[in-house]
């Protein structure tokens, strides 16, 4: 097999895997890429968002092995065109170049006819079959260290192509590699699964929201002497019978407008910390970037780490259960998610505002307001960025926010519960499976864990 063993054992112990077993080779990721189109970056000048256009992964689409299923930015069918060497057909790897490096996913077949940005490389194998294999090692501690230490950082995280080709990949026999895949793409398999779940759950739950909050059906039906749909007779009593005029057009009568500065505690953003690299361990208080809020979702990949003295520096921004993280900058602005207790203690960073909600408006209530495309829409016209989008704790104050009497505001709370339970639950089984799949890597890519060859399934 192509590629200088002896030089991939020297950066497989730099990685700190040092002893193997004797019938295992080590070889450089570039000696299985395919010689057409082995490995290539993205589109470098996507031009204007076309609505209708072909789905660009961006690095902040990739978190961990998990590649975002929505993407924000999609480019023309002639940009596509241009940059065709690297549409995606299913079943390569993508990896971060840039910022947040080393998130690796293999494609899937509802991703074919897709395209990458220039921060992600796309790879093709020789033998396509042992993409999920390449992928585990990948993400393993090791080698993830390994690229860390490698990455050019004059201005961000870089790592370029040909360190991405000299990466060291431990090579056992096939069946080992099999089974090594196997158990690594099963507990991807079942996270993601979790994650299709809480995307249901949380549409169900917007669904709601939209018929009481936005469309107001159960005031329309009472109006039209209809029984509202789906409500028991006490919920149906809550609702008024008559609109009224507001800052936001008619809204049910009693309701108020109040701008989001009133109906919450806390409206703030963190700092960068303070003492560069030297701020970051490997076990501390999380660091929440942009990259960790998705809308909806909070992704572990990539989660910084900060030591005790370096946290404390940031105890105005500490984040708790329950607040909403809102990014305001960057590619990825105004996605936001809920914090769930898993990922505490943290602190946000200057790119993540933490918005917390003041009684009787619940932390749920003020996220699938934020997250409506009209609140987004508002906030981008408002955009302060000089080189990239941005809003201003001003401007998120300043946002009016629907605000129904409390007795409302507490039945959705009850109706929607059960769905967040859920969501919780499923997040903090995923996180479970993450953290056993981190630990248990390392050892199964050294040979000291060894696999059964029929293993691959993972129970719920």
């Amino acid at each position: 097999m192509a590629g200088d063993s002896d030089t991939a054992r020297i950066h497989l112990a730099d990685a700190g895997v040092d002893e193997l077993p004797e019938d295992w080779d080590v070889i450089e990721l570039g000696a299985i890429l395919s010689e057409d189109r082995g490995i290539s970056v993205g589109v470098m000048y996507p031009g204007e968002h076309v609505v209708d256009g072909v789905p660009l992964i961006k690095a902040g689409d990739l978190s961990g092995s998990i590649i975002n299923p929505r993407p924000d930015f999609r480019i023309s069918r002639e940009k596509h065109h241009e940059y065709r060497r690297t549409e995606l057909e299913g079943g390569e790897l993508i990896m971060t170049l840039v910022g947040n490096v080393g998130q690796c996913a293999v494609v899937p077949p509802r991703m074919v006819g897709w395209n990458t940005a220039r921060a992600v490389a796309v790879m093709r194998l020789r033998d396509p079959s042992e993409a999920h294999f390449v992928q585990q090692c990948l993400l393993s501690r090791p080698l993830q260290h390994l690229m860390d230490v490698w990455c050019n950082t004059t201005v961000q995280a870089t790592l370029n192509l040909k360190e991405i080709r000299q990466l060291p990949l431990p090579w056992p026999p096939k069946p080992h590699r099999d089974a090594i895949a196997s158990f690594g793409k099963a507990l991807d398999d079942k996270i993601e699964l979790n994650r299709r779940m809480n995307a249901t759950l949380e549409a169900m739950a917007r669904t709601l929201f939209q018929s009481w909050f936005v469309d107001f059906d159960p005031v329309r039906a009472k109006l039209d002497g209809r029984k509202p749909d789906g409500l028991d007779k006490a919920t149906a009593a809550l609702f008024p019978a008559a609109f009224q005029d507001s800052p936001l057009g008619p809204i049910p009568r009693g309701w108020k407008v109040l701008p989001l500065k009133d109906v919450t505690s806390k409206i703030g953003s963190g700092a960068t910390p303070r003492g560069g690299s030297a701020v970051y361990v490997d076990e501390g208080v999380a660091l929440i970037r942009s990259q960790n809020v998705y809308d909806h979702d909070f992704r572990w990949g990539g989660l910084a780490r900060l030591s005790e003295s370096s946290a404390a520096e940031l105890d105005n921004v500490e984040v708790r259960v329950d607040d909403v993280l809102f990014n305001i900058t960057g590619d990825s602005i105004l996605r936001t998610c809920v914090v769930e207790p898993s990922v505490l203690p943290a602190r946000v960073n200057q790119h993540v505002a933490i918005i917390r909600a003041k009684p009787p408006v619940s932390s749920r209530y003020v996220h699938l307001y934020m997250v409506q495309p009209r609140i987004k829409e508002f906030l981008l016209g408002l955009n302060a960025g000089a080189t990239r989008p941005a809003v201003t704790k001003g401007h998120l104050e300043s946002v009016l926010v629907l605000h129904p009497s409390p007795e409302i505001l507490a039945a959705f709370d009850v109706a929607t519960a059960p769905m967040f339970r859920q969501i919780d639950t499923n997040r903090i089984q995923s996180r479970t499976l993450a953290t056993l799949r981190d630990t248990l890597l390392p050892k199964l890519l050294s040979g000291e864990l060894a696999v059964p060859p029929a293993h691959g399934k993972v129970n719920s």
